[in-house]
């Protein structure tokens, strides 16, 4: 039997196990893209990074206080605008229509009594870690889905018709150790145990006995990995809910392998386990912000986010050899380059890399609101050979980029930086 395990309203939740005065009342917690980096002054940002090889982003952070006004509220001539977007709503403050990703200005104007915490993603973080490590006291098989989800496997280790009590259990003792809610959905199949959390919230057990019945009538768009794309396609079908689904299998199959997987999920047939998740496959930073039409602040933006992005490459020792740079312009234009290079990574390399693909793609009249970079292919994963023909440099350059990062663990991210940078 699998046990979906889902904290509810995780952000919210974690808040208010720090702090007693938001519980039972309309709130919710709000960010904004984090444009602290590119302050020209020292911000002394910080690398939460505890969970290197899981599941999640590695968060940049500084240890400054942030309050509604200082993070949330622009001045700009004269007048302010709330900025930053609902993270997480409280279920107090859904029942006045306050959902996840609407703009914190108009989820004030459904609830003005809300009251909106400055997200503190520290703290979301340890405490993820450790409700991890807790389920893996309790659970002899457990995957870490998301930040705030976890599945189980008590097969052959608890009676199926005492995994429903088991479940009750656990969920008192989250709520008694961390002061946190979590729901908990119960299936044969681990698909269909994700289903079923969403019957359980908020904070209840639910077990699919049935899955045929139970699947009958649910809308397809419910299923965890069926996207708008596969719903037009579904709809062309005429397929509608889940039991659909389990009447078109000649259809699925002949999809081939996404088409047979999503069937298998669908009916619980998959036979899909628990899935310990691996090292990481690559590593990423992306930031949005007003449009600017000024090339030179977008390269040296560019050059700030390098700097990150190196910081977590030296963090976990990796030798990244593919890099990715992606370009959002104002009204949905964007514009992207990869380039692949068999050479030892280091700051210098990739900043050059950078600006060389940002001259070749930029479109410099439209205005950029949004800059993405990535890097993957790591070599020692692939087992590539790196170029002899400009080793000595590449090991030169990598060795100066190693004496950076220890002062940067010591002193903060930006207690170095190079001169396109400033």
């Amino acid at each position: 039997m699998f046990l979906h395990i889902d904290i509810d309203s995780f952000f919210a939740s974690a808040e208010r196990s720090v702090n007693d005065s938001l519980k039972h009342i309309p709130m919710c917690v709000g960010s904004r893209s984090n444009l602290e980096i590119f302050n020209k002054k020292r911000t002394h940002i910080k690398l939460m990074n505890d969970n290197s090889g899981a599941f999640v982003t590695p968060v940049f952070y500084s240890d400054k206080k942030k309050t509604f006004e200082s993070y949330f509220v622009d001045e700009i001539e004269g007048r302010k605008k709330i900025r930053g977007i609902v993270t997480t709503a409280s279920y107090e403050a859904r029942k006045h229509g306050v959902k996840t990703a609407m703009p914190i200005a108009q989820a004030l104007q459904l609830c003005p009594k809300m009251t909106v915490v400055p997200s503190n993603y520290p703290l979301y973080h340890k405490l993820s870690h450790k409700i991890h490590d807790f389920m893996l006291a309790h659970i002899p098989k457990v995957e870490q889905y998301s930040i705030d989800e976890f599945f189980g496997d008590v097969s052959g280790w608890i009676a199926d018709e005492k995994v429903y009590a088991f479940a009750k259990e656990l969920q008192t003792k989250i709520l008694e150790h961390f002061d946190i809610p979590v729901s908990i959905g119960i299936s044969k199949a681990k698909w269909i145990s994700k289903l079923a959390t969403e019957s359980a919230k908020p904070y209840g057990v639910f077990e699919v006995k049935d899955i045929d019945s139970y699947i009958q009538d649910i809308p397809i768009k419910e299923f965890p990995g069926i996207g708008k794309g596969f719903q037009k396609r579904l709809a062309e079908h005429y397929i509608e809910t889940l039991g659909d689904i389990k009447q078109h299998k000649s259809l699925f199959y002949s999809w081939k392998k996404p088409g047979i997987q999503l069937y298998g999920r669908v009916t619980g047939t998959c036979g899909e386990g628990i899935n310990v998740r691996g090292d990481r496959k690559s590593i990423g930073i992306s930031r949005t912000f007003d449009a600017i039409f000024d090339a030179d602040e977008i390269k040296r933006r560019i050059m700030i986010m390098a700097r990150h992005i190196v910081y977590m490459v030296m963090a976990i020792e990796v030798n990244p050899t593919s890099y990715y740079l992606k370009i959002g312009y104002e009204y949905g234009v964007r514009s992207k380059k990869t380039l692949t290079i068999d050479r030892l990574f280091s700051e210098k390399l990739f900043k050059s890399m950078l600006s060389q693909m940002y001259d070749e793609v930029a479109q410099h009249r439209k205005g950029t609101i949004k800059l993405t970079l990535n890097v993957s292919n790591f070599s020692a994963q692939h087992k590539k050979t790196l170029s002899l023909l400009v080793l000595d440099t590449d090991v030169s350059e990598q060795q100066l980029t190693k004496k950076m990062q220890i002062l940067r663990e010591k002193f903060g991210l930006d207690i170095i930086k190079t001169a396109n940078e400033l």
